[in-house]
């Protein structure tokens, strides 16, 4: 990799930041609290996500917290629900440190059952609802919970567990009518119920969890990251407080799934710390976006690059002016459609983010500067990266070396006690992630597995995700989960997965380099019902190379990098190419506009 490399994108500097001082002095008052408080976190600081919400349905109990296709939920009637929901998990084993699973769709419900868990001082572990088969049983076994709370909309996922390998009671979660039959039910079983508040959550200390979120590694298989109340309390302080700054009237959009630290964390934290209101979507929907955002009153909305990209994509329509959105929250989006978002859509500030399920800081566009992921105050560093052989670059001293000002490198984030990490369920998978002895003996740093570009004034902005994980369509791809599906097919012989770019998209599309058994043939229906059955739709890969052999390293790692380079570009690629069309008709033969069509959103399945 050539660490020379000019940044493409602009350098931000202490003259940004002048001119950013008098839009920020509406909000310095407000600011200054939250940077006090972001600083003066300790991890036995005495407050939670649930003494948060609690405290804030105490201040303003008739507020609308929750807002779903028309109905309003004020904070005090949530938490009331919330009270009982606790009594409930408490009365089935459920007590500090337990773990509630939480298999749901975007529902107030799903939220409520969450934050239950999370005033009892248990952990609510958010599970993903697209995981099927062993992968959803791979997650549920992590957890170990007490309690799985199971929507009636989650059904289909639920039932593609293997039978009888199932621990822990399972609490059924109405979808409007629907109940989860054969199992009881949350709500019937929280009616009468006491809707007090619970004394155990005005003990609950910073340090402890309050949610696992689950993130595609290197292991094949999704790994539960710890999110502490202290990292939800720094969000609301650094994300929320500094970056979003809403206020008591201010209501936030989001369609993002609740498993999703964006929505999880960064829209409820942002909604809480500034009493506004949460207006949950059920799914992200390009042609009625717009729509609900207009009819959920949004003044505010949280985002990933690629819904940027698809609005962008859309034919212009009225109501995409006819809003009330002032500011948004999200990450990854492009530079290159940054200004034509902003203007298009009038928006008036981008507060653009740096994070991950397991990062322990978070970077945010504090200051309203165009194309950067922003600012953080924490101690961190940016670092050559050996891509070959897929390692940050020591020197001869053993010792890490920094990219100047406009290059790129790895993120790497320092471990302190004011930014610990919290690591995963498993401890190996933790300590995979830790760089010692980075820059001096005995110190640690986060390895992010992220390519940025040092702008300067501690300014970044993301470039690339590294190594056997790429992002798309918003989540991560564990590539050897893929191969591990196509593994499973008789026919194949090896299979090397890897992502790829595709221009005017975002992240990273799956694609596979398949070296089939000798005498077998490639029947492109066929495989693409397997991986659509056995994989969450975002990691089914959309391009298939046919390959003689998979070329090895000398420690017998797949050659990754070459096949990678060359993508899908017909003049580096002789082999034969096959792109997934949709359901119906699986892999077909690669055509030239097919790029285009997935950048169009035309690719569905």
């Amino acid at each position: 990799m050539e660490q020379s490399t000019r940044s493409p994108i602009q350098p931000v500097s202490l003259l940004d930041a002048v001119k950013a001082l008098p839009a920020l002095i509406p909000d310095a008052p407000g600011m200054l609290v939250d940077a006090v408080q972001l600083l003066s976190i300790r991890a036995t600081t005495r407050n939670s996500v649930g003494k948060v919400f609690q405290d804030a349905a105490a201040k303003h109990p008739e507020r609308p917290f929750l807002r779903f296709e028309g109905t309003d939920i004020s904070y005090g009637d949530a938490n009331a629900l919330v009270n009982q929901y606790a009594a409930v998990f408490a009365s089935q084993g459920v007590k500090r440190g337990s773990v509630v699973g939480v298999l749901a769709p975007n529902r107030p419900s799903t939220l409520l059952a969450a934050l239950a868990a999370v005033k009892l001082g248990a952990v609510a572990g958010m599970l993903n609802y697209n995981q099927r088969g062993e992968v959803l049983e791979h997650s549920l076994k992590l957890l170990d919970a007490t309690v799985i709370v199971v929507s009636a909309a989650a059904r289909e996922a639920f039932d593609s567990l293997p039978a009888g390998q199932l621990k822990g009671t399972v609490l059924g979660l109405r979808d409007g009518d629907a109940k989860l039959e054969g199992f009881p039910d949350l709500d019937e079983l929280a009616e009468g119920q006491p809707s007090a508040d619970l004394a155990v959550t005005a003990d609950l200390r910073a340090k402890d969890k309050a949610f696992y979120i689950f993130t595609s590694g290197t292991t094949g298989l999704p790994k539960a990251s710890t999110m502490s109340n202290m990292r939800w309390l720094k969000s609301m302080a650094g994300l929320g407080g500094l970056g979003v700054r809403l206020d008591g009237d201010d209501v936030l959009y989001s369609c993002l799934p609740l498993y999703h630290n964006n929505a999880l964390t960064v829209s409820l934290s942002s909604v809480l710390g500034s009493g506004a209101t949460l207006a949950i979507g059920r799914s992200f929907s390009v042609s009625r976006f717009w729509d609900e955002v207009v009819q959920s009153e949004a003044t505010s909305f949280c985002y990933i690059g690629e819904l940027c990209r698809y609005l962008l994509n859309q034919d212009p329509k009225p109501i995409e002016r006819h809003h009330r959105v002032r500011v948004v929250v999200g990450n990854g989006l492009r530079p290159e459609i940054w200004e034509e978002f902003q203007e298009r859509f009038g928006i008036e500030r981008i507060a653009e983010f740096y994070g991950a399920s397991e990062c322990n800081l978070a970077f945010v566009n504090a200051l309203n500067v165009d194309r950067t992921a922003g600012i953080c105050p924490l101690p961190f560093s940016i670092v050559e990266y050996d891509e070959e052989n897929e390692e940050p670059r020591r020197g001869a001293d053993g010792k890490l070396r920094k990219v100047k000002k406009g290059g790129k490198g790895l993120l790497i984030t320092k471990i302190t006690s004011r930014a610990p990490f919290d690591g995963y369920t498993d401890p190996k998978a933790t300590e995979k992630k830790v760089l010692r002895d980075a820059f001096k003996d005995g110190d640690a740093y986060f390895n992010t597995g992220d390519l940025v570009y040092n702008q300067g004034f501690r300014h970044i902005a993301f470039a690339d995700r590294l190594g056997d994980t790429f992002r798309w369509k918003g989540e991560n791809v564990a590539t050897t989960e893929v191969e591990g599906a196509l593994g499973s097919l008789p026919e194949v012989d090896q299979a090397v997965v890897y992502g790829v770019a595709v221009p005017g998209a975002d992240g990273k599309a799956g694609m596979a380099a398949i070296q089939l058994h000798d005498g077998a043939s490639f029947d492109g229906k066929k495989f693409a019902d397997h991986l659509i059955d056995t994989l969450p739709s975002y990691a089914v890969p959309l391009f298939v190379r046919l390959i003689e052999e998979v070329e090895q390293t000398s420690t017998f790692k797949s050659q990754k990098v070459e096949l990678r380079n060359a993508g899908y570009d017909p003049e580096q690629v002789t082999d034969p190419l096959y792109v997934l069309a949709d359901a119906e008709r699986g892999y077909i033969e690669f055509y030239e506009d097919y790029p285009a069509d997935v950048a169009g959103g035309k690719i569905r399945f």
